[in-house]
């Protein structure tokens, strides 16, 4: 899959709404304003946009990376999923969740959330809605690589 920067194929990819994926791709600067470019329509008054990055700890340890892992074709349903339950919820489409997977340094993202809505306060809810359900019921894999060891974890 190539970036979404290059227009022809981000043109390809992001037309149907809600935009769902899961992808080895970087998310970077350039690929989520692609993203927020691709759900945006005259009927959207607020637009709110979520990244998850990589720290450089959690539960007390110093970590170094993360590491990824899913079942794409799973985690995608799911994702589509939540996206039907936002779209039901706050009269919406303009959606788009993308999870990496794969090794990630320090400071990378590793989820983006869109939500694009006719008022901010829809745009805030419906956003939040998405992560923390996708957080919870999406089965995406997380292996925090520490100073002390590697671990499986939660979230």
């Amino acid at each position: 899959m190539s970036h979404p920067a290059d227009a022809t194929e981000a043109q390809a990819q992001t037309t149907a709404l809600p935009i769902v994926r899961i992808t080895h791709e970087p998310l970077d600067d350039t690929y989520v304003r692609a993203l927020e470019q691709a759900i945006v329509n005259t009927g959207v008054g607020g637009i709110v946009t979520f990244e998850g990055v990589v720290r450089d700890n959690a539960r007390g340890k110093q970590v170094r990376a993360l590491e990824y892992d899913a079942y794409p074709e799973m985690a995608e349903q799911e994702l589509r999923r939540i996206a039907a339950e936002v779209e039901r919820r706050w009269q919406t489409n303009a959606i788009a969740m993308v999870h990496r997977i794969g090794r990630l340094e320090l400071g990378e993202c590793s989820v983006v959330v869109i939500v694009a809505c006719p008022h901010r306060a829809e745009a805030f809810e419906a956003c939040r809605f998405a992560i923390d359900t996708l957080k919870a019921s999406v089965p995406i894999w997380k292996k925090e690589i520490a100073e002390n060891g590697e671990e499986w974890v939660e979230g």
